[in-house]
Formats: C-alpha cells, structure tokens, sequence
C-alpha cells in the first residue's frame, strides 16, 4: 500500500475536492470530511489536526452553525474586525 499523505496534504486537497459551488471552503461536517479523516488516518482526531495548521497559518478555520468552515489562506474571507466598522458606522 502507499504511503498515507501528510496530514497538511490531506486536508488541503479536501477543501479543494469537497467544496461546492462557487464556495472556497468546506465544512467539516457537512462535507463529510471529518469521518473522512477519521477513517484515512485510523481514528485520528481532525479537530487536533485543523487547528495546528490553522496555528501554522496553512489553513484558515472560521467558526459556522453545526462546525467550521476550512479554507485555503489565500481564499479565505475577510475576518471579522472586532467591531472596528461598527464603531466607525457610529462615528465613534
């Protein structure tokens, strides 16, 4: 049998085979990846996984209803601002 890809390879190529549309992300649920990564690398916690290359900046995760959403960083939507255009709508 072939070497198993790395986790980084893995997950990378499931944002860009299980996205839909005209989506750039999947989520981790809904897209079926989680149980894909837990049956390709033996029980392996994805959670762990996702969030270390997300620390590395390989990824980007963005919280959604039901889970998250992973993305490539170069297409990844604007992250929130932490309400700096909240304020400035204000005039504050």
């Amino acid at each position: 049998m072939s070497e198993k890809l790395s986790h980084e390879e893995f997950i990378k190529k499931a944002i860009v085979s299980l996205r839909k549309g005209d989506y750039k992300g999947i989520h981790t649920v809904y897209s079926g990846f989680n149980n894909a990564f837990k049956k390709y690398y033996d029980g392996a916690n994805p959670i762990e996984a996702t969030t270390k290359l997300a620390e590395e900046g390989k990824i980007i995760i963005r919280p959604v209803k039901g889970g998250v959403m992973l993305y490539l960083p170069e297409e990844a939507p604007k992250a929130p601002d932490g309400g700096e255009d909240a304020l400035k709508k204000m005039g504050l």
